[in-house]
């Protein structure tokens, strides 16, 4: 008989409570179970000590007989110093953004360095544009002193 150690859901609709109990692994979710071997009450804070409760003794004898614990237990147990952490991997791609998403997010960034390039440019520009602005005005300047000087003549 395939025996886990599991999570079976008890409380009411959006307030979830759960037992920790040692069950055929064929059975339903909240149907029969062997043991219970600890509580699980995910609305309190992470660090109340309260949140989750194992019988560690009882976990250690039915792990021993051969019982497999689920993922979510292992974890509980792990923290409580029996057994390994699991390596929790992401099995979809569900948490990363959508493909318009990312090109919106390029795009936006790649305005961010242009505007930050022409905020660089005329900073450092704007003292040589000034300096070609006054030999320009000083070449018509001599440009008119030639005129006048020709016409004088």
């Amino acid at each position: 008989m395939p025996v886990r150690i599991r999570l079976s859901r008890k409380g009411a609709k959006k307030h979830p409570f759960y037992r920790i109990v040692v069950a055929d692994s064929r059975r339903s979710r909240d149907g029969k179970f062997i043991d219970q071997v600890g509580t699980y009450n995910p609305m309190l804070n992470k660090d109340n000590p309260e949140r989750v409760k194992i019988d560690v003794e009882k976990a250690k004898e039915w792990i021993g007989k051969g019982a497999q614990p689920s993922d979510r237990v292992k974890l509980f147990l792990s923290s409580m110093g029996v057994g390994e952490k699991p390596i929790i991997t992401e099995k979809t791609k569900k948490h990363l953004p959508k493909k318009k998403t990312l090109e919106k997010l390029a795009a936006a960034k790649k305005a961010k360095e242009v505007a930050k390039t022409e905020d660089a440019k005329p900073a450092a520009a704007e003292a040589p544009v000034e300096e070609v602005a006054k030999t320009e005005d000083a070449k018509p300047a001599a440009a008119e002193d030639k005129e006048k000087v020709k016409t004088s003549e």
